[in-house]
């Protein structure tokens, strides 16, 4: 139970950090290349990957990569529409809708 909190933790983090550097890195391109935004989405990147690698040397590769994945997309389309009010159509909400049914099902998966 403590290692599966563990496990849900450690992967929202890494969502968290892949999704803030990703819109950090949208703010940032286009401009002079050594601007914060640019240097906040590397940095941001960088704890991820530390994260990410104490997830993967805990749990199953089969599992953590698509959950972490999915949800970064998840996190960042949302984001990208909410946050930097890009239009997502109906057809990507729908695809949003299919990805939490997959990480849903390799998730429950895992405890069958």
């Amino acid at each position: 139970m403590l290692s599966q909190i563990f496990f849900i933790l450690l992967i929202l983090l890494t969502v968290a950090l892949n999704t803030v550097a990703q819109t950090f890195l949208k703010l940032g391109a286009g401009q002079n290349p050594l601007n914060i935004y640019l240097f906040g989405g590397t940095c941001l990147y960088f704890f991820s990957m530390i994260v990410y690698i104490t997830v993967l040397g805990k749990f199953n590769l089969s599992i953590a990569y698509p959950i972490v994945i999915g949800l970064t997309v998840v996190a960042t389309t949302i984001v990208g529409s909410m946050i930097l009010q890009e239009k997502v159509s109906p057809a990507q909400w729908i695809g949003v809708g299919l990805l939490i049914s997959g990480i849903w099902a390799i998730a429950v998966g895992k405890t069958l």
